[in-house]
């Protein structure tokens, strides 16, 4: 299907073309914009504590299914690996067909996941099911996507940043949410809540947003879109499953090789392709290639921040842990939301004052300086809280700037499927960081439960990562201001 291009919004100037007095501007917005923000920022949040909402429940989740540890992980690498291949795919479609089309699309099978692990306890549909919720990681990039269409100039960069950083703040409130539900009801009142959330948000959505008008031409990469979803299927696999199967096993080994043929063999295609599904012609750019390593990176050092610190404070006392309850331990993780929600619009202020390698470089050393805290061994309760929170703003910080980079760099065209690209590598960051840190802690079990320097260890590492965040942020642009877009 080939779509003609429509005359564009009023929007942020491209790096390769300036915004002249002659260009045509934004028809005005109707009364329902100003609700645009807060419903799709919702909607972020909503789609970040999907994720994360099965990871209190999963120790108890053998017992309430009668599956072994094995097929109860599935639980969380359905979610992770179907986010990471439907984002990229919903972005280009969302570029091709229509934002609110496909936002609609992803709430709408979000929702009937979520239904249907109300109403089962047998595994394998609720694997499936938690397939479905997966994806629902298109809908940051997509309402980032509405909101550089929609929005004044001004209000765009704060507006991006709140959004970007949904991804912190639902994962940090999921984890009390579903652990109170959980505590004080039965775990399939979790996902009749969710489901009338997930309504909710749907129904607000198709009342107050608008369908974009931005639209790219081409015809649908089906064949690149088979190719991506069997790279990333035999990339990830291996992945999430290495410490169950083996990391020498001949399964594990055999996937990661056919995982680099695969990718190989794909970008050939899409080199190739006069419509590709994803354009690395531009993804190669130096403006839009950094931002994507970035954000690998910082995918895996966010996610150990609630990973490793959940499980250190519900280990017993007597070995490394603090010996908290499911709900203490969440709600000990509250303040990281609290930090993000206030620093992704400190980030903002930062990126118009000084651009966005000062924040990014900024977040870095937060990220650095929070794990340095986590790896003092034998350290008070508060101490955690403190380095959790230090750890959350430096996540909010770099959070609240990648997009905007990717925002600067993509074309307006192209716009939801380069953001889909930005939050898979997220997706991928968190995988990784999901297998070593359960890599390392399994490791390090002894009488039963992980030792304090296991735990230093998995924080050590996500250390590391910030480090190369910090690297490679030091590579990005120093000029860029948000007043100049």
């Amino acid at each position: 299907m080939t779509i003609s291009l429509p005359r564009p919004l009023s929007s942020l100037p491209r790096a390769s073309s300036a915004r002249t007095a002659a260009e045509p501007q934004s028809p005005p917005l109707p009364v329902g914009s100003r609700f645009l923000l807060p419903i799709l920022a919702f909607a972020g949040v909503f789609q970040a504590v999907l994720q994360t909402v099965m990871v209190p429940l999963l120790p108890s989740m053998p017992a309430f299914t009668g599956a072994g540890t094995t097929s109860v992980s599935w639980l969380i690498t359905a979610t992770l690996l179907v986010g990471a291949v439907v984002t990229p795919i919903f972005g280009r479609l969302a570029d091709m067909y229509g934002k609110k089309r496909m936002l609609m699309v992803a709430f709408v099978i979000m929702t009937l996941g979520a239904v249907l692990c109300a109403v089962t306890s047998e595994i394998g549909l609720l694997i499936f099911a938690r397939g479905l919720q997966g994806v629902g990681g298109a809908v940051i990039p997509i309402g980032i996507s509405i909101l550089r269409d929609e929005l004044p100039p001004a209000k765009v960069h704060r507006a991006i940043a709140m959004m970007s950083s949904t991804l912190g703040i639902g994962t940090a409130l999921g984890l009390p949410f579903a652990a109170a539900i959980a505590e004080y009801s039965h775990w399939h009142v979790l996902f009749w809540v969710i489901a009338a959330i997930g309504l909710a948000v749907t129904t607000a959505a198709a009342l107050f947003i608008r369908e974009s008008t931005v639209r790219s031409g081409g015809r649908f990469d089906g064949v690149g879109a088979v190719g991506l979803t069997a790279a990333l299927v035999s990339l990830l696999v291996p992945i999430t499953q290495g410490s169950s199967w083996g990391w020498s096993s001949l399964a594990v080994l055999g996937m990661f090789a056919s995982s680099v043929f695969l990718f190989a063999l794909w970008g050939y295609q899409q080199l190739r392709n006069r419509n590709p599904l994803i354009d690395l012609r531009v993804s190669a750019r130096r403006s839009v290639l950094l931002p994507h390593g970035t954000a690998l990176l910082v995918g895996f050092a966010f996610y150990g921040n609630a990973l490793i610190t959940t499980q250190l404070l519900q280990a017993p006392r007597s070995g490394a842990g603090y010996g908290l309850t499911i709900l203490q331990a969440a709600v000990c993780q509250l303040p990281t939301s609290l930090s993000m929600i206030v620093f992704a619009q400190v980030g903002a202020s930062v990126t118009a004052r000084f651009g966005s390698k000062v924040t990014i470089l900024a977040g870095a050393v937060c990220l650095v300086a929070g794990y340095s805290l986590h790896a003092v061994p034998g350290k008070e309760l508060w101490l955690v809280i403190t380095a959790l929170g230090v750890a959350a703003i430096g996540t909010a910080l770099v959070y609240s700037t990648l997009p905007m980079l990717i925002v600067r760099a993509a074309p307006a065209t192209q716009m939801a499927a380069a953001n889909g690209v930005n939050v898979l590598l997220r997706t991928m960051g968190t995988t990784m960081c999901s297998a070593v840190v359960a890599s390392i802690l399994a490791a390090g079990v002894v009488g039963g439960s992980a030792t304090s320097g296991s735990f230093s260890l998995a924080y050590g590492v996500c250390a590391v990562l910030a480090v190369l965040v910090f690297a490679v942020s030091l590579a990005l642009p120093g000029h860029d201001r948000s007043q100049k877009m």
